[in-house]
């Protein structure tokens, strides 16, 4: 029997593999085309994923280590993402690719790793105004907040 660790690493995974194949499919003029939802290109959303959705590992190695979170409110983390898209607005998709493969496979193969204890340690996140759990963060950041980017995309590219 699986446990929880395993579950939520093989659905980093599997939606690691649909973001990997809508970047692959993806033509040069969609990759250009700009998302409503960030206003961002497809692109820069696609990057942001595995950067910056992908990077809440660091986050739930702090929370897993007891150490404190930085002060993120949801204006800084807005402001990161904002800054992010201005600098890398001429991402390439093989650039991009490369970077939610390996960003992919080093969050699943992190929360695989952890048991159910770590993954219910908690740290106090601003941008939550509360205390949240390292799987609680994981899950949100991957499976709400990145997911709305993959269907943005989606529906900017009418896929």
């Amino acid at each position: 029997m699986k446990n929880r660790s395993e579950d939520i690493a093989e659905r980093i995974k599997a939606f690691n593999d649909k973001v990997v194949r809508f970047v692959e499919d993806c033509s040069e003029q969609d990759w250009k085309k700009r998302c409503e939802a960030e206003d961002w290109t497809v692109g820069v959303v696609a990057r942001h994923i595995g950067v910056g959705h992908y990077g809440v590992v660091d986050l739930a190695r702090m929370i897993v280590e007891g150490e404190t979170l930085p002060d993120l409110t949801m204006d800084e983390i807005v402001r990161m993402g904002n800054e992010h898209a201005r600098e890398h607005a001429d991402c390439t998709k093989e650039e991009v690719h490369a970077i939610l493969l390996e960003a992919g496979e080093t969050i699943a193969s992190y929360v695989a790793a952890l048991d159910e204890n770590k993954l219910e340690r908690s740290g106090y996140l601003a941008a939550t105004g509360g205390e949240v759990t390292a799987g609680q963060l994981i899950e949100y950041v991957i499976f709400q907040s990145a997911n709305e980017h993959l269907t943005s995309m989606k529906s900017t590219v009418g896929s």
